[in-house]
């Protein structure tokens, strides 16, 4: 079952670029920085009223998020729901004819696991599935 917004995430050039926005100008703190070698990114995390800000830096040019940047630009990438339970929640959005990305839950940032739908099933958003790890 979704439990709440868990983060949202943010494709960014250079970690080391966007950062200073975000202390400097919004006063927030980044949290952690982290290699997801399986996603293919390096990642920064904000706390902000529950929820986090997920900075996405690709380390590699066949990462998603190098795609992305180079069709779309810096800009929001997706939108993540923490659940109890991604395999369940997997499966739910499967039944009810959502093409899914993952069609396992695979290691994600923080420890958790995380899957995503695809957006042209999700109307026009990216959408990810996370649960358990930390923030």
């Amino acid at each position: 079952m979704i439990q709440c917004i868990d983060h949202l995430g943010i494709a960014v050039h250079k970690l080391e670029d966007a950062i200073p926005f975000y202390e400097k100008a919004l006063g927030l703190k980044c949290e952690r920085i982290e290699e997801v070698a399986s996603q293919k990114v390096r990642t920064a995390f904000f706390a902000v009223g529950g929820v986090h800000i997920e900075l996405l830096e690709p380390t590699s040019p066949e990462s998603p998020i190098a795609k992305f940047l180079e069709s779309k630009g810096e800009g929001i990438h997706h939108l993540a729901f923490g659940t109890d339970d991604v395999a369940a929640q997997l499966g739910q959005a499967k039944q009810a004819g959502v093409r899914l990305i993952n069609e396992a839950p695979v290691p994600g940032a923080g420890g958790k696991q995380v899957a995503f739908l695809h957006p042209k099933s999700t109307r026009g958003v990216l959408t990810e599935l996370c649960s358990g790890g930390e923030h």
